[in-house]
C-alpha cells in the first residue's frame, strides 16, 4: 500500500486518482502512418482497440509485445501484406504522445496535501512509457490494470486503487475522459470528474490548491 499524505480533514479529498491516456497524455492521430503504409483510415485503431483484442492486453493476459503482434496479424489479413502491416505497427509503436505539462504541474501541487495515483487501462509497457516520458514521478503510485488483472470500468479497479493509496473511496476524486469509467467510479463511492477541459479539472482541484 502506498503511504498516503496526511490530508487535512476539512479538505474534500485525501486522494486524487487520475487516468493517463486522454487526460495526462494525448496520442497523435494515426492518419499519417496509415497513409504511409497503404492502410484505410481508422484501420489501426479498429484493429488495436477491438474489445476482443485489447482486453487481454489491458488485463495482463498477454504482453504488450504479443498484443502488437496480434494487431499486425489482423491488419495483414485486411490489407494483404504482412510486411506493410508490421511496418505500420512498428511506426505506431514508436509514436510519442503529447504530455500535458500544465496538468502535471497541477498534480505536483496536489501532492503537497493529498495522495495522487495514476489509474490506467495499460499494457505491460505502461511503466516503461511513463518513465520514458518523465511521468514516472508524476504520482505517488501507478495502478496499471495489466498488473492487477482487471480493467476499468470493472468496480474492482476502484477498490484496488483506493486500497493502494490507503484512502476510503468517499475521500477519492477520480478523473477520466471515458464516461463509463466515471460512472463506475461514482458507483464505487468516489467523486468523479468526466475530463474534457483543463479548466474544469482546475475548478475541481481548487479546494486542494487554494489553501
Amino acid at each position: 500500500m502506498t503511504q498516503s499524505h496526511p490530508a487535512h480533514p476539512s479538505l474534500p479529498y485525501a486522494a486524487v486518482l487520475c487516468d493517463v491516456d486522454g487526460v495526462l497524455r494525448h496520442w497523435p492521430a494515426d492518419t499519417e502512418i496509415e497513409q504511409a503504409h497503404g492502410l484505410p483510415a481508422g484501420a489501426l485503431a479498429a484493429a488495436a482497440f477491438a474489445s476482443a483484442r485489447v482486453l487481454p492486453a489491458i488485463t495482463g493476459e498477454i504482453t504488450d509485445e504479443q498484443w502488437r503482434s496480434a494487431v499486425a496479424a489482423d491488419l495483414a489479413a485486411g490489407c494483404g501484406s504482412q510486411q506493410r502491416a508490421r511496418a505500420a505497427v512498428a511506426a505506431w509503436t514508436e509514436r510519442a504522445p503529447f504530455v500535458d505539462q500544465e496538468l502535471v504541474g497541477l498534480l505536483a501541487r496536489v501532492r503537497d496535501v493529498a495522495t495522487v495515483a495514476l489509474v490506467a487501462n495499460g499494457t505491460t509497457r505502461l511503466e516503461q512509457d511513463l518513465a520514458r516520458q518523465g511521468l514516472d514521478t508524476a504520482a505517488d503510485t501507478v495502478v496499471n490494470t495489466a498488473r492487477i488483472g482487471v480493467a476499468k470500468p470493472d468496480s474492482r479497479v476502484f477498490r484496488i486503487a483506493a486500497e493502494r493509496v490507503g484512502v476510503a473511496t468517499d475521500r477519492c476524486l477520480f478523473i477520466d475522459d471515458i464516461a463509463a469509467n466515471v460512472t463506475a467510479a461514482r458507483d464505487a463511492g468516489m467523486t468523479a470528474l468526466h475530463y474534457r477541459r483543463l479548466d474544469e479539472l482546475r475548478m475541481a482541484l481548487a479546494p486542494l490548491l487554494d489553501l
